[in-house]
């Protein structure tokens, strides 16, 4: 291992074998096991379960090779059943690999479940020590922390109460603030967050942020929620069928996880199936694409060239068009809007170019909706004529002042703050 890397697999895999698992008691392990030889169905099987042989196999990872370096916060995202608490179980040595090698330096402290490590008789107090025994810390050293532990938790009404008494997000308040408090040097995540409420979980992103930058910690977080995943981690891995499909930027992680890696489209030929519920069906959309461009990439103080083509159904006076910006979470980011801009007879074909300026727009990809509308007279609110799914593009800007653009500062680009030198 190089002397930064704090983790390293080599071929990891895990197998695991179907249909040989015990149900529970001797009597229904004989009666499934007389179904099998006699070809019947297992009586003990959940209607609809699928019923495996004694030979199936299951590989939850498949020949993972990856490196963690010291002080990096990595999120590990993927489909349920990529192998994602796998890969963490095997790290925190739950289970062991069938084939492969995991190496690591330093102690790890993991939360793979709520209230993993507890014991449910013992009080919140005396379960602080327990995990800090576990983790190989004598009690004098827990003794030195276990105020910050406390205060941390906002449990300190309920420190000594069985924890069998705790509710999940109490579970969760108290096993975070003891792994992030005790000296591990890997801190280990799986979604655990998810039962906190919101300000804990912002308490515990910038606590895992803090540890990772000022105490020079490893992070290793599994969470479905990408917002969490943008917030703390520097470096995404993504896992699909127990295999690393992708290792590098979160943005491209995200993307890839969402099904979005396919972007380099620059047109849509309309066939019915972009469109979404709309008031009226007076027109028709039939293409929209980037005229002079053959990728939906713009980059700082490029101007977007729209071309859409639709079909009249109906007379159109005084057609206007919204073009919604969202982002990848389909949150609203901005809007672009032209009015009476066209009319025409039913029946008409009509191509308009655009040029739209987004150069307000910050780095990254973004969905794009067309919202055709007009008035049929002017005593009357606007109507939707048409609403359509539209073109997805990607903004790209240089560095300002040798920082990189992060996505949690926000999609809109404002200008350079001003020093004012008039003192008061």
């Amino acid at each position: 291992m190089r002397e930064n890397c704090v983790i390293k697999t080599e071929n990891l895999t895990k197998e695991y074998k179907l249909g040989v698992i015990g149900s529970g008691t001797l009597r229904h392990d004989l009666q499934s096991w007389y179904a099998r030889i006699r070809g019947k169905d297992d009586p003990n099987l959940k209607i609809g379960a699928n019923q495996y042989s004694a030979g199936d196999r299951f590989l939850a990872l498949d020949s993972l090779d990856i490196e963690i370096n010291r002080g990096e916060r990595v999120g590990i995202i993927g489909a349920n059943g990529a192998g994602k608490s796998t890969f963490l179980k095997l790290l925190s040595r739950v289970t062991s690999p069938t084939d492969g090698e995991i190496k690591f330096r330093g102690r790890i402290a993991s939360m793979l479940e709520v209230g993993t490590g507890f014991h449910g008789e013992l009080t919140g107090r005396e379960n602080i020590y327990l995990n800090g025994a576990i983790l190989g810390m004598s009690k004098a050293e827990i003794t030195e922390k276990i105020d910050k532990i406390i205060e941390f938790s906002e449990c300190e009404k309920f420190i000594d109460t069985p924890v069998k008494r705790y509710s999940s997000g109490m579970f969760v308040k108290l096993a975070f603030a003891v792994a992030a408090h005790l000296d591990a040097e890997i801190l280990i995540m799986d979604e655990v967050l998810a039962v906190g409420d919101m300000q804990f979980q912002k308490k515990c992103i910038a606590k895992m942020r803090e540890l990772a930058l000022n105490e020079n910690r490893t992070v290793l977080y599994v969470s479905h929620n990408m917002n969490t995943i943008r917030e703390l981690c520097s470096r995404c891995i993504v896992l699909d069928h127990g295999k690393k499909i992708f290792d590098g930027d979160v943005e491209n992680a995200i993307k890839i996880y969402l099904g979005g890696e396919q972007e380099d489209f620059a047109f849509y030929n309309y066939n019915g199936s972009h469109k979404e519920p709309c008031k009226r069906n007076d027109i028709e959309l039939l293409r929209a694409g980037y005229y002079g461009k053959t990728d939906n990439l713009f980059y700082n103080g490029e101007i977007m060239p729209l071309e859409l083509s639709w079909q009249n159904n109906e007379d159109i006076d005084n057609l206007c068009l919204r073009i919604e910006v969202s982002d990848y979470r389909r949150f609203p980011v901005t809007a672009f809007v032209i009015e009476d801009f066209y009319s025409g007879k039913k029946g008409e074909k009509a191509s308009m170019r655009f040029k739209i300026n987004i150069a307000r727009i910050a780095s990254g990809g973004y969905y794009t909706r067309y919202v055709f509308y007009n008035r049929k007279s002017d005593t009357l609110p606007y109507e939707s004529v048409e609403i359509a799914a539209g073109l997805r593009f990607r903004k790209r800007m240089p560095e300002r002042n040798g920082n990189r653009w992060q996505k949690a500062w926000g999609s809109v680009l404002m200008d350079e703050i001003e020093l004012d030198d008039n003192k008061s």
